[in-house]
């Protein structure tokens, strides 16, 4: 199969966040895609299967499927624009959260992604010891969102994944704080994976409506501090939110996989 890498939120190479991205020419099982991702060993690879005239997307980390990813969906957004169908400026892909709706403007590709507004929750002992801080609020959604000072903090956080893993009813562990050369800025955490995530699309669907409430403002200019760095371009709807960003090709091969792996 088909095979790029692609560096998503970034506008050079070797920053933003590296998706793998198989492209499909027929269905294969959920076992061998989990194979070809932990053998990839990116955060997360994209498998992209055309049914007709619908494009079926799937994102799978070295460990699970996931449900929703923002950097792999622009890193297969920019590959089908580009490389395999450059003729389009609009897609939809059927995903298990729903129908993702992409529209190139240019270079940046912008996603509608589903609108997964926190809920603010109690700040805990546990929360306080599990992060090594004790933070100005807590938001809860599939990820915990943890509101911090200010950008210095959030640059300084130091995770302790043993303690973050006992944070169990979230996926990662996001925080953030109000930017001063963008309107936000966060990090995101993966407790089960022991891992930063360079640039995490999906939890922007919760730091929209968040910083959203806090600012009062629809448009933003989000950075993700990790140390390769990402720059997302987000607004809030009414029923979604978008978010844009740039995509550079890093690498395109082929892997060879047997029937029967």
């Amino acid at each position: 199969m088909n095979y790029y890498v692609v560096d998503a939120f970034a506008d050079k190479l070797f920053r933003g966040n590296p998706a793998g991205v198989c492209i499909l020419e027929h269905e294969i099982p959920d076992t061998l895609m989990q194979k070809i991702a932990a053998e990839n060993n990116l955060s997360e690879t994209a498998f992209l299967y055309k049914n007709q005239q619908q494009y079926n997307l799937r994102w799978f980390t070295p460990t699970f499927e996931i449900d929703l990813c923002g950097h792999a969906t622009l890193a297969t957004a920019f590959v089908l624009c580009t490389c395999l169908e450059p003729h389009l400026q609009e897609v939809s892909f059927h995903t298990v959260s729903g129908i993702l709706h992409v529209i190139r403007h240019g270079n940046r590709f912008e996603m509608s992604f589903p609108l997964r507004t926190p809920e603010k929750i109690p700040v805990t002992q546990e929360m306080i010891a599990a992060l090594g801080t004790e933070p100005l609020e807590v938001y809860a959604a599939r990820d915990l969102y943890v509101l911090l000072e200010n950008k210095q903090a959030v640059k300084d956080f130091l995770p302790d994944y043993q303690r973050l893993s006992k944070l169990s009813d979230w996926m990662g562990i996001a925080v953030t704080a109000k930017g001063t050369d963008a309107d936000f800025v966060s990090r995101f955490f993966c407790p089960e994976l022991k891992l930063e995530d360079p640039v995490t699309g999906s939890s922007h669907s919760s730091l929209i409506p968040l910083w959203h409430e806090k600012l009062g403002k629809t448009d933003f200019l989000a950075k993700q501090l990790s140390e390769r760095g990402g720059v997302l371009y987000c607004s809030m709807g009414k029923e979604d939110v978008k978010i844009s960003g740039e995509a550079k090709l890093y690498l395109h091969g082929e892997i060879f996989v047997p029937e029967e792996a």
